[in-house]
């Protein structure tokens, strides 16, 4: 009988890959909030410092309190932009997730392919149609720019559907024998089962949106309606030659709320993960 062999080595190199991994992810993040308690001139320094030797809130209290720059507005337009725009896509990719999954109408394979198509296409071919549209529509400068655009997300009702057909089809059963159509069929029985997808995909989408920066520098340009990652841009702009500690701080204050919507939804965004990448047909 043949001894088996240790599992130990090959679980201890992939330990030491994923925390070398880590780090690496982690490490420019740290030199960020590190520099960002640092005078300018403990920045410039040569060789480069890691750790500050006399750590000051200067830099931060001159991003929250400097007249030119409303982070503190800038963050509440981000917010309100990436939560409507998430409630938006999921309020339109849930009912055409579940139509694509379990509607068995002609040409419904064939739709639902060339729905993924489009995913490939960049979407710097639709700027100047959307910006047009928004023109026409009178919401340049508004938050309607921020959020209607890119609301119907290829990607979430890819997504959803892959979740919605692993559902076993004998729930939906027993609540057709109660009586329950299409729609009861998916509000009673999908949408209960889906909050881990759902979750998953409102995640996603709401960092998403709360990180881009394209699309608000081109359909915003007053101070009321600027979003952070554009209001970044200004600070960096501005800043990042003559006092880099401010846009680092800024920077680091920019993430806290993301750090936050993760560190609540992490075991669902996991599950969502998971479940969501179970087989499909």
């Amino acid at each position: 009988m043949k001894p088996e062999r240790s599992i130990l080595p090959q679980h201890t190199i992939t330990y030491v890959f994923l925390t070398l991994l880590g780090l690496f992810v982690v490490f420019p993040m740290l030199i960020a909030v590190s520099q960002s308690f640092m005078t300018n001139q403990e920045v410039n320094r040569w060789p480069p410092q890691i750790i500050p030797t006399e750590p000051t809130l200067a830099s931060i209290n001159a991003v929250l309190t400097q007249q030119d720059l409303r982070l503190d507005l800038w963050l509440r337009n981000s917010l309100i932009a990436a939560t409507g725009y998430t409630a938006a896509v999921l309020l339109l990719c849930a009912p055409a997730a579940f139509a694509f999954a379990r509607l068995r109408f002609p040409g419904n394979n064939l739709l639902f392919g060339f729905l993924l198509i489009t995913i490939m296409i960049p979407s710097q071919v639709t700027l100047i149609p959307n910006y047009l549209l928004m023109r026409d529509l009178q919401w340049l400068d508004t938050f309607n720019a921020l959020v209607f655009p890119g609301a119907a997300n290829v990607f979430g009702v890819f997504l959803l559907r892959q979740f919605f057909i692993q559902v076993p089809t004998d729930l939906e059963e027993a609540a057709v024998l109660d009586g329950a159509g299409y729609f009861g069929r998916f509000w009673h029985v999908i949408l209960p089962l889906s909050r881990n997808a759902l979750t998953a995909l409102g995640i996603f989408v709401f960092l998403f949106h709360y990180n881009d920066l394209f699309w608000p520098f081109i359909v915003t340009n007053s101070l009321e309606t600027r979003t952070l990652p554009v209001g970044l841009a200004i600070l960096n702009s501005s800043y990042a030659g003559q006092y880099r500690p401010m846009v680092l701080s800024g920077a680091v204050l920019s993430s806290i709320p993301i750090l936050i919507v993760y560190i609540i939804f992490q075991r669902q965004i996991i599950q969502g993960i998971t479940l969501t990448g179970m087989g499909g047909r």
